[in-house]
């Protein structure tokens, strides 16, 4: 596997844990909660490890 493959697998996951969190945050609005849930958080907090994976291995030579 190469690095254009793994950054397109990161970015997938990426994805899902955003939209997952905004899940998280309908929910809790859809229940009269104004507060920024503990499991939003740290959804937000893998996707942002996981968008600096991706940053990282860009700057990487593409090895096959």
């Amino acid at each position: 596997m190469n690095n254009d493959e793994l950054i397109s697998e990161l970015e997938s996951i990426s994805d899902r844990l955003s939209e997952r969190a905004i899940a998280v945050l309908r929910e809790a609005l859809d229940g009269d909660d104004l507060s920024r849930p503990d499991q939003e958080k740290k959804l937000t907090q893998a996707r942002r490890a996981v968008e600096k994976a991706i940053y990282l291995l860009r700057g990487l030579p593409n090895n096959h």
